[in-house]
Order: C-alpha cells, then sequence, then structure tokens
C-alpha cells in the first residue's frame, strides 16, 4: 500500500511503472518543502525492493528496514549541515559525497533487488557534482534508480532534468490535509482547520507542527512581534528591525520566514477588507484580523502588500539586509492615510 495522501495522478504513474516493468532510471520530484516528496521517494524505494506481489506492501523484512532508514541498498543524501560551533557551513552537495555514492553504482544490489539514491535538496549540487553525476544519468546501470527532490527547479541543470523522469507534486487542497489531520492524527477540529490553512498544502509541515507544539508557539510569537511593532513609532521599528538583521546573519530563512508569515497576514487582512473572510489563513486570530481591516483602506494594504513582497524579494537578491528592513519599517501604513512609499 502507497498509503500517500493526495498526488494520485504521481502515484498512479509510479503503480503503471512497476506493473510493466518500465520503472525510470532517474526520477526528478518537484515541489515545494515538506509536501511529500521524500514520503514518495521512500514508497518508490519500498515498491522496487518489495518481496509481495502487491508493491509496496509495508510489512514485508525489506520494506520495514526500508521505512526505518536501515537497508543496505538504500542511501539518502542531501546536504551537510554545519556543525553547531561553525559559523558558517557548507551551501552545496560536494562532489566528494556524490562519488562515494557513484562507487558503489556499478555493485550489485547487495540485500535487495534494486540500489535506490535519493538526493534531498537536489538544486544544492555543486557544478561539479552535478557533472559528474551527469555521466551516470547519460549510461544508466540495470538495478539503480536515482530519486532526485527539488524545491526550486530552476536551479537545477537543464541537462539533469531532461535525463529524468519529472514527476510534479503540487501543494493539496485546504480540506485533504484537515480530513487527514482529523482521522489518521487525530487532531482536534479547530487546531485541524487552522494547520490545514497555514500549511499552504503542504501536509508534511501540519503533522510537523502537530508533532512539536512549540513550532505553532513560535508562529504565534513571530506574529506578535510583528503585530506590536505595527503601531509603534519609528524609533521602536528601528530597534525590531536591527534585531531581525541579526537574526538574518545567524540564519537567512528565519527572516524570509517571519516575512512570508507577514505577508499572510496582510493578505488575510485584504480578504477580510473585501468580504471574504471564510477564506483566510489565520483563522485562530479572524476578530484581530477584523479589527485591523478596520483601521486600514484598500490602498493602504495593497501598497503594504507590494511592499513586504519587494523586501522579501530584495533580500533573496542579496540586498543589504539593514537598508531593507529599515525601509520596510518606514513603508508601515499610518492609519487613515496612505504614506508614499520610501525607495
Amino acid at each position: 500500500m502507497w498509503t500517500i495522501i493526495g498526488h494520485k495522478a504521481a502515484v498512479s504513474l509510479l503503480e503503471r511503472g512497476l506493473e510493466k516493468g518500465t520503472i525510470s532510471h532517474a526520477y526528478l520530484l518537484v515541489g515545494p518543502a515538506h509536501v511529500g516528496k521524500m514520503k514518495l521517494a521512500v514508497k518508490l524505494a519500498q515498491a522496487v525492493n518489495c518481496e509481495s506481489p502487491e508493491r509496496p506492501c509495508g510489512q514485508c523484512a525489506a520494506c520495514l528496514k526500508i521505512a526505518e532508514g536501515k537497508h543496505a541498498d538504500i542511501q539518502v543524501i542531501e546536504l551537510e549541515q554545519p556543525a553547531e560551533n561553525e559559523s558558517a557551513g557548507k551551501t552545496k552537495i560536494s562532489v566528494e559525497q556524490i562519488e562515494q555514492i557513484l562507487h558503489s553504482v556499478n555493485l550489485p544490489p547487495f540485500e535487495g533487488k534494486h540500489k535506490v539514491f535519493i538526493i534531498d535538496g537536489f538544486e544544492n549540487l555543486s557544478i561539479a557534482a552535478a557533472n559528474r553525476l551527469l555521466k551516470t544519468l547519460e549510461e544508466p546501470v540495470s538495478q539503480v534508480v536515482f530519486i532526485l527532490l527539488t524545491t526550486r527547479e530552476n536551479l537545477v541543470p537543464q541537462t539533469i532534468v531532461s535525463r529524468c523522469q519529472r514527476i510534479e507534486l503540487a501543494p493539496l487542497p485546504y480540506n485533504e490535509i484537515e480530513e487527514a489531520l482529523l482521522t489518521r492524527w487525530h487532531v482536534e477540529p479547530l487546531k485541524a482547520r487552522l494547520l490545514a490553512r497555514l500549511s499552504a498544502g503542504c501536509l508534511g509541515w501540519a503533522v510537523n507542527m502537530v508533532e512539536d507544539d512549540s513550532l505553532l508557539q513560535q508562529r504565534n510569537d513571530w506574529l506578535d512581534e510583528w503585530l506590536e511593532v505595527l503601531p509603534s513609532d519609528y524609533d521602536k521599528r528601528f530597534v525590531f528591525a536591527a534585531k531581525l538583521v541579526e537574526k538574518f546573519n545567524q540564519n537567512r530563512d528565519v527572516l524570509q520566514q517571519k516575512l512570508d508569515l507577514w505577508l499572510n497576514w496582510w493578505r488575510d487582512v485584504l480578504l477580510v477588507k473585501t468580504g471574504n473572510p471564510e477564506t483566510i489563513t489565520n483563522v485562530d486570530r479572524e476578530e484581530t484580523l477584523t479589527q485591523i481591516a478596520g483601521e486600514y483602506n484598500l490602498d493602504e494594504i495593497r501598497a503594504f502588500i507590494t511592499r513586504i513582497k519587494t523586501a522579501s524579494r530584495q533580500l533573496r537578491m542579496n540586498a543589504n539586509p539593514q537598508l531593507v528592513m529599515e525601509v520596510l519599517m518606514l513603508n508601515f501604513p499610518e492609519n487613515g492615510k496612505v504614506s508614499s512609499p520610501v525607495r
């Protein structure tokens, strides 16, 4: 049993390949973080090694070993994380990491039917590593399957893409995630509704929130920070900006996540303002959204959404983070009037 929630087209494609014996030597799974790429990759690894007629059964020795990460023929390769005492870590999957797996490609499977190499975050491959892997993809080896996972297909060399069977995993509908949280993870209804909306269609994200309450508390804390600075004067805003930049220098992803949260908040404000509260994301804060929607006009709300998007884009383009955040603070909307944007 695949036991995959959603992604029916992807599962059907793989099932047909198994039935016809036409499994590809390489797959490229494309989709946002936590949408289910790794889950599907592991299920495919089980399916090509399963010992039962109905593949993947999830119960045979091979399936169980793969699920536990203990199968000798299944390897997961990902970006090496820096040690805790290192100020800067690797930003690419190195050619050395790829060389390690290519050494075993020409050897027969040790205990299963196929060797499977799952490379997570494939967009993080160095150019040298991608070129080294390309040579192997151009000359497929029997009983070897590569499964490449990426959130940013545009960063994957086209020469690699053209040699893989591409499978896109789109975000799931909110109602599917909510139903899964209610029935499979037994989340209470109000929390399931909130997590489904916050997940942006990525079930894995919602499940992480269920399993680690601190993540949802972090979201609440970040949102409270933004709401606290909204009515404050410029001095307090600049102090807040400096704290954000300090965090950015430690971990760039955190500031982007905070900006995404703030952007979603103002999209909700816009939805409430235009009479569509049933489609908001932050369903646990509808009262506050309604209050803020009453304090700003449509031009202000739309303009500020644009400014948040601009700040996020500029950070991704390596603009000066201090300047970007200070400009955003200057462009906070002021109740009842539209301010001219600072550039």
